[in-house]
């Protein structure tokens, strides 16, 4: 029996199942077919979600903004060393915003590219396109 509301009279013994690998999300890959790939296949979101510039979703473009990123970091990071030399430690009282500004998409990028760079491997082993949606 499934849970569906909280009315319904329920299985005591009932687990909802977990998405498992074996179960494939069907895409168009960029010879224009329908492939079944499995989640690590698919790698990063495709589609532009509706928005009006299209997302970098390759791996060569996410790797260049995860290192756009990494020199921003760089540059944080001299800003607290210099603040530290100085002694002016009130500052960072007034940008302490631009801190997880950076960090979240810093780690996000680079997360990002590893799992595409995962996803890439294994569509190559299984010789399958690269989805485009």
């Amino acid at each position: 029996m499934a849970r569906r509301s909280q009315g319904v009279p329920q299985d005591p013994s009932y687990v909802p199942s977990d998405r498992s690998d074996d179960q494939l999300i069907y895409r168009r890959a960029e010879n224009d077919e329908m492939v079944g790939y499995t989640p690590a296949e698919y790698g990063v979101r495709k589609d532009d979600g509706g928005g009006l510039i299209k997302p970098v979703n390759s791996s060569g473009g996410i790797l260049f903004l995860a290192l756009l990123l990494t020199v921003g970091m760089g540059v944080l990071v001299y800003f607290v060393v210099q603040v530290a030399i100085q002694g002016a430690w009130h500052m960072l009282g007034e940008v302490w915003w631009v801190f997880p500004a950076c960090i979240y998409p810093f780690t996000f990028a680079w997360m990002s590219y590893l799992k595409e760079r995962r996803a890439e491997r294994l569509r190559k082993a299984r010789n399958l396109s690269r989805p485009i949606e």
